[in-house]
């Protein structure tokens, strides 16, 4: 099994790579449940653009590489990983429910449900 530094490692090269401080800021890699890893860059842009975990997910469907057990974004100059932001959290619970996220706690990385960073979670599938 792939260990929880190879994925915060593979987010970090796609960013080390491509990251420009503009357009691109934002790596995300997910494992998924037979060990592989997708990896994904967020495009900003003032319309909003895709967001790193968006973008990862979007590769995963399209590699038909499903069943996403857990996802790590990572930021450039040095940021290192960085929380999902509300939309992220929403579509993350709302596609994969089950899914687990890397979050940093003092520095160190954890892992917590998706449900753990939704409180009070709006469940669209329920409606």
């Amino acid at each position: 099994m792939v260990g929880i530094e190879t994925l915060i490692e593979a987010a970090q090269s796609v960013i080390d790579k491509f990251g420009d401080g503009q357009n691109h800021t934002v790596a995300a890699a997910i494992l998924n449940g037979d060990g592989r890893i997708v990896t994904g860059l967020n495009l900003a842009h003032f319309t909003g653009g895709p967001d790193a975990e968006i973008s990862a997910l979007a590769n995963l469907s399209a590699s038909e590489n499903i069943d996403p057990m857990l996802i790590v974004a990572v930021g450039d100059r040095g940021r290192g990983i960085l929380s999902p932001c509300g939309k992220c959290r929403q579509i993350l619970f709302d596609y994969y429910p089950d899914i687990n996220v890397v979050v940093a706690e003092k520095s160190k990385p954890i892992i917590k449900s998706i449900v753990e960073l939704l409180p009070n979670i709006f469940d669209y599938n329920a409606q």
